[in-house]
């Protein structure tokens, strides 16, 4: 019987006490407090200078999900069918509830904290690709996908309403590449590269555990050497696209974050900046692209609808809520 690496925790003189299926991984109640033990598919070099982020957070007294080595001193255990596993450190708490506001606070606050910490010396091959070449590359995206559309001709609800928007949303893509060229980010990013600073690189709700006392962040694996102002860009829009543009939560998120680790001027216009560009706009379209054309679901085709529906209140969100720094 498939035991979901279970197995694995002999080589770490472990015995579940008992355990419990969760995200694609399993919760295990051990003699060393819950641990969860999920199969490992990434590269292992990059794995151990994770380890190294995670403990360097941990020293800094922030709950992260750090793994624990084996008998062997190593991170990764094999089971008897050479299945790859890693073991971590959890926590009893549950996932950040985007309809409570207080716990969105508590998000933007230890993602503060985070940002402060999370440093380390430069590793080239894990610096995240410049905001000028993804913009660039996402802008000749949209045009392709519109061009493979207009020449075989719309036959769904899909392609006709992206036909119908495009314009609209290639013109604010133009525009935000436009705007970072003018901008300081060269500088901005030369200065984070220098100082090491790394982003989380997948910050949402999901991979932020509220407890008790605090908050817990997990799920590190996309992290990188970037402008820290991606990690604030990505959780604030999720958020946001959830409450319809909505100034006053945006600022409150600002303010949040603002207090325990201060945006600069910099990275304040970098925010900007991003906020303007039509990210989801261009994802969905990508995923189209990419996936199989004869089917599209539905709720893709919900997802440009609303887009499309809440154009006008994120172009104006984006003047109203940058108008002043720092609020």
């Amino acid at each position: 019987m498939y035991d979901y690496g279970l197995s694995t925790l002999e080589q770490y003189q472990l015995t579940p006490k008992s355990t419990a299926r969760t995200r694609g991984a399993l919760l295990c109640r051990t003699e060393q407090g819950l641990l969860i033990l999920r199969e490992f598919r990434g590269s292992e070099k990059k794995l151990k200078k994770q380890q190294e982020l995670l403990l360097a957070l941990e020293a800094h007294g922030l709950k992260v999900d750090s793994f624990l080595e084996n008998q062997e001193g190593e991170l990764v255990s094999r089971d008897k069918d050479n299945i790859p596993y890693t073991l971590a450190h959890w926590y009893e708490g549950r996932e950040c509830d985007t309809k409570s506001r207080a716990d969105i606070g508590e998000s933007l606050r230890t993602l503060a904290e985070l940002h402060k910490a999370m440093k380390l010396p430069l590793a080239e091959e894990y610096m995240e690709k410049s905001l000028d070449e993804e913009y660039l590359r996402h802008n000749q995206e949209i045009r392709k996908i519109r061009k493979f559309i207009r020449k075989k001709g719309p036959s769904c609800a899909f392609e006709k309403d992206y036909l119908a928007s495009v314009e609209g949303f290639l013109v604010k893509g133009e525009e935000a590449l436009s705007m970072l060229n003018d901008s300081g980010y060269e500088e901005l990013r030369r200065e984070s590269m220098e100082q090491g600073l790394i982003c989380h690189g997948e910050y949402n709700q999901h991979n932020v555990l509220i407890l008790k006392n605090g908050a817990a962040v997990t799920n590190f694996n996309h992290w990188g050497f970037d402008v820290q102002m991606a990690d604030l860009y990505r959780f604030m829009r999720k958020m946001l696209e959830k409450y319809g543009w909505d100034v006053s939560l945006a600022r409150e998120m600002l303010r949040s974050y603002h207090r325990e680790r201060k945006i600069t001027p910099g990275e304040w216009q970098n925010l900007r900046i991003r906020f303007t560009y039509p990210e989801k706009y261009w994802k969905l379209a990508n995923y189209y692209y990419s996936h199989n054309k004869a089917w599209i679901s539905e709720k893709n085709m919900e997802k440009l609808k609303l887009l499309i529906k809440q154009k006008a209140q994120w172009e104006r969100f984006t003047e109203e809520c940058f108008a002043k720094y720092p609020f």
